[in-house]
């Protein structure tokens, strides 16, 4: 049988399909109970999120579903560079950026560099809530935090862009291994090298991994239908993971306009770029992404990301559609589903024709 992997085995859930785990408040216990409800694996992506509101999501999963789920965190949650950052630049950074927010007509933001890691104190609720996955990208946690999931009976699964990185999560026994292809929607979770270094597609780092490691693989990355997932499977992985279709389902909480840009052709071109958060990441272009180009300063992450949340929220109430960041992978020409049991049943019958004929 096609869906019996080493994933479906390991996670005891019935198909290898896995929710893309999508942070920045986009993923709802609606979405994470319909893949888990249909036999794949729901994921929750909560690194934005206070501990206290990570409780609170877990509550809400588990009223929705008793099957297996995920919580996923950033085990980097703010760039090392925010430490004693020179008050210059960020003046510097901000300057760059004013004529964006003179078009808008608002002020630029007071920005405090001195942001916390919340990372510790979100797995500490993340033990409490026992999720039956603990996935993390950015780096690896420690053998600590390894070995109390372990110990709780929690499966880890860690994301790697390069084999390098994929070595090191070995390494560190983790239970699976995203493959993160460039072709992925969001942010590009390197870890080892920089970013902009590490950009295998998809399928040629699924070979890649599987020539140099035994660890289960998760292929993730431009795959949103059937054929996709046939193809990831055919080349070794033991499982896959879509973002960018479930994003564009109903319940997401993805604004209207960013799914109706989802299902538009503006979807065919999309870029990488560190202009909206200050790390690179995959969004439909727009005025900024072009403008701003990947050697052009900008502040560190989360930073970044504050600065631009006004001027989001501005040209979101003004229409200025050209200045809104709309992640996307590379792949969005595929989606058809707007109902997330709908998508997965489709998904679950491609697969199964392609592989079995």
């Amino acid at each position: 049988m096609w869906n019996q992997t080493k994933i479906t085995e390991l996670l005891g859930i019935s198909y290898p399909i896995l929710l893309g785990p999508m942070g920045g408040g986009f993923s709802t216990p609606e979405l994470v109970a319909a893949v888990s409800n249909a036999g794949g694996l729901g994921s929750f992506g909560a690194y934005t999120l206070s501990p206290e509101e990570i409780l609170e999501a877990g509550k809400a999963v588990k009223a929705k579903t008793d099957k297996p789920y995920n919580i996923n965190l950033w085990v980097n949650d703010v760039d090392e560079r925010l430490k004693d950052y020179p008050a210059e630049e960020l003046e510097k950074v901000k300057t760059r950026f004013k004529p964006y927010f003179d078009e808008l007509g608002i002020p630029l933001p007071d920005l405090d560099p001195n942001i916390p890691s919340k990372f510790e104190k979100q797995v500490e609720v993340l033990f409490e809530i026992r999720p039956a996955v603990f996935s993390f990208i950015f780096g690896i946690p420690s053998k600590e935090i390894l070995a109390e999931s372990r110990k709780l009976g929690i499966r880890t699964v860690g994301a790697a862009t390069t084999p390098d990185e994929a070595l090191a999560l070995e390494e560190a026994q983790v239970d699976a291994i995203v493959a993160a292809g460039f072709e992925a929607g969001g942010h590009r979770p390197s870890f080892l090298r920089p970013a902009h270094d590490s950009l295998t597609g998809t399928f040629a780092l699924v070979q890649q991994l599987k020539s140099k490691i035994k660890t289960p693989v998760i292929a993730a990355g431009g795959i949103a239908d059937g054929r996709g997932i046939a193809a990831a499977l055919t080349l070794g992985a033991d499982a896959v993971q879509l973002g960018t279709a479930f994003l564009a389902t109903d319940e997401s909480n993805a604004t209207v306009l960013h799914k109706t840009k989802l299902f538009s052709d503006e979807s065919k071109y999309t870029v990488l770029s560190k202009s909206l958060t200050g790390r690179l990441g995959r969004l439909i272009r727009n005025r900024i992404s072009e403008e701003v180009s990947y050697e052009t300063e900008v502040l560190p992450f989360p930073l970044q990301t504050r600065l631009m949340g006004p001027l989001r929220a501005a040209a979101i109430e003004q229409g200025k559609t050209d200045m809104i960041n709309f992640w996307s992978g590379q792949n969005a020409v595929s989606l058809k589903y707007t109902k997330a049991a709908e998508l997965m049943a489709a998904l679950i019958a491609e697969t199964g024709t392609h592989l079995v004929s």
